[in-house]
């Protein structure tokens, strides 16, 4: 039996949905309560997110923003304040400590740095 969890980027909601498929309206709620955080400051980058961005919203930009809701809060908004050069995946994993000097290891899951873009628009 596969274990499913809501807040996985695989959420049962989306489960056999192309990427550029629209969101819809359950797909946007289950995502808006996900993305609650800790921090004013991160909240009111998500607000503007979802209020610019979110009759938009695509399936893949779904599973990209459940990825960066990983992060720790202020992990997360050092990425949206341009403080940190370090990508997603590695914040994610805790692999801070690699030397990702090079563009290359730097490079992030397209979907993610779109996402990443709209949230810091």
């Amino acid at each position: 039996m596969q274990e499913m969890f809501l807040d996985h980027p695989n959420d049962p909601g989306l489960l056999g949905l192309g990427a550029g498929e629209p969101l819809g309206d359950a797909g946007l709620n289950r995502l808006r309560w996900r993305c609650r955080r800790g921090l004013l400051e991160n909240d009111l980058f998500i607000q503007k997110f979802f209020q610019r961005h979110g009759n938009n919203l695509t399936v893949g930009n779904a599973r990209a923003m459940y990825e960066i809701m990983r992060l720790t809060d202020n992990d997360l908004l050092d990425i949206l304040l341009g403080r940190t050069t370090k990508s997603v995946d590695n914040l994610i994993n805790n692999h801070q400590e690699l030397d990702i000097e090079t563009e290359e290891a730097n490079a992030e899951k397209p979907e993610i740095q779109e996402v990443i873009n709209l949230l810091k628009g």
